[in-house]
This record gives C-alpha cells, structure tokens and sequence, in this order.
C-alpha cells in the first residue's frame, strides 16, 4: 500500500543476519520473510527503520518530515516486483538481458517500453546497485570496476517485456568528455523515459556536481528520484543526518524530484527490493493502491 504507518521500532540490518542468510551474495525476499519483525523491516523499509531507531535524536518538524512516508508497499507487491527481476525456470527465451549501448540518442535501441534511467556521480556505486538489483538474475552481467567512471556509454537492460533500466555514465571526476550532449539530449528527448534515479553518496549528501544535474532536471521537466547509496558505511546518526538534509533539500529547492529519497545498500541488499517495486511501480508494471 503506499502511506500508511509501520509499527515497531526497528534497527539496521545486523551483520550477523546477512552472513547467516548469504545476502551479501543475493538478495531473495522469501529470506528477508524469516526474520524477526523488527529485522524484516530493517532491511525491506531502511528508511523507516532508520527514523524509528533514532526518533529521539529527531527534532519536532524532522519527525512530522520523515513519518510523512509516501511509498510503503506491502510485502505481496514486493514479492511481485521481485518475481519481474528473476529468469522464469525452463523459459525458452532470456527474460532478462543486456540489449545495447549508445553513445548517442540516435544510436539506443527502440523501445516500446517504459525506461528508468540510473544517473549519479562517478564513484556512487551505480555499477554496484545495478549488479544487485540483478542479483537474482545471474545471467545479466553488470561489469562493477574498481576504477571510477568507467561507464562510457548509455547501457540497456532488459527486465522481460516490461521495462528497460539504463546505465548511463557517470558524471564529475572521469566523466566522458561528451556527457553532456550525450546523456542531456537522452533526457531530454526520450520519450520512454519515466524516471531518473538520481544517486546520491549517503556518506557525503549532495555535491556541487549533483546540484548541477539537479538543476537541469528540473529545467528539463524529467521526473527523478534521490536514491542514497552505501547505506551500510555511515553510521546511524550520520545516516539519519544525512537523510535529513536530502529531505529538506527536496521539499524546498525541487518540484519534480519525488518527495522523499530511496535508501539503499548494494553491500547488504538493504532496500533492493524496496526499490525494486518502486521501479515496477512508476513503469506502471504494478499498479498503485492506497
């Protein structure tokens, strides 16, 4: 359901649980469903999780911020989201693939369906988060390299019959020397284009670098959505910190942008599924309910 309240105070994802379960080598909801309530929340709504263990730090209208959450939705429409990401058994064809890449808009392949499009800093963990997100897919190859901006083109993935998710090339330090015309003109003309996940570092917030594609999404009307990456590498309080700040800056400096951030870990797979069903969700894979 989107809205709604979760009740139970909660903590972050114990290290213990992930080794115990493998989550660091793949993410399946059905493990996530085993735990304790409060571990199960922890690791399918990190956000909430994240403003209920540290509620008593949180001034007045910091609470009224983070409790105002618009996307909580329930454990069947996760577990359908999760079944759009996982390779059918005996399926005669690849449901999910690597399609393409362009360096230019005229180059990307046609598409007759919805697109959602990872955009971030060079050094974010783009590579990482998509490489999760097809945890359960082990035939879709996501290259992950130790050396920032290695992403020189837009890259297509197929998720069956139902969208497509693009890689595109980092941006800041080790940037390709034509990012600009290359990826502006893609959001700009695209028409399959629904949503832009816009990567946000949790452990340094929003650079100058980001606040520059930030101001050109919003001149370009493109909707987007914050996504804070490397979740498991702050501590709670500058998480939570964190968390705060991207909150504010949403609500008084965006209007297209969705109005709270995504919370993520491709180290523990804390918020995968969550953003998983998001994605079916603005591709209109999975209908909204209330």
């Amino acid at each position: 359901m989107w809205g709604g309240a979760l009740a139970s105070r909660t903590r972050l994802l114990p290290k213990a649980w992930r080794r115990t379960l493998g989550l660091e080598h793949g993410d399946k909801l059905s493990d996530a469903l085993q735990l304790t309530s409060s571990d199960r929340l922890a690791h399918l709504y990190p956000l909430y999780a994240l403003q209920e263990n540290m509620s008593d730090m949180l001034a007045v209208e910091a609470k009224n911020d983070l409790k105002k959450l618009l996307f909580v939705p329930s454990e069947a429409e996760l577990q359908q989201a999760e079944q759009l990401f996982v390779e059918p058994v005996g399926s005669a064809r690849t449901h999910m693939a690597y399609v393409s890449s362009a360096e230019r808009i005229d180059h990307a392949p046609k598409s007759t369906v919805p697109e959602v499009c990872f955009l971030g800093r060079s050094n974010v963990g783009k590579s990482s988060l998509l490489r999760a997100m097809f945890s359960l897919a082990p035939n879709v190859y996501v290259r992950v390299s130790k050396t920032p901006g290695h992403t020189k083109k837009l890259n297509f993935f197929r998720v069956g019959r139902s969208f497509l998710l693009v890689d595109a090339p980092g941006y800041g330090y080790r940037a390709p020397i034509d990012f600009t015309a290359m990826v502006s003109v893609y959001l700009k003309n695209r028409q399959s284009l629904k949503n832009v996940l816009l990567l946000i570092d949790s452990g340094v917030g929003i650079q100058p670098p980001d606040r520059a594609i930030i101001s050109a999404l919003e001149n370009m009307n493109v909707s987007y959505t914050m996504v804070l990456t490397k979740s498991d590498r702050a501590s709670r309080r500058d998480l939570l910190r964190s968390v705060l700040t991207v909150q504010q800056f949403i609500k008084k400096r965006t209007t297209g942008c969705f109005p709270e951030p995504l919370l993520v870990s491709s180290h523990t797979y804390a918020g995968i599924s969550l953003l998983r069903c998001f994605i079916a969700h603005v591709t209109g894979t999975i209908s909204n309910s209330t």
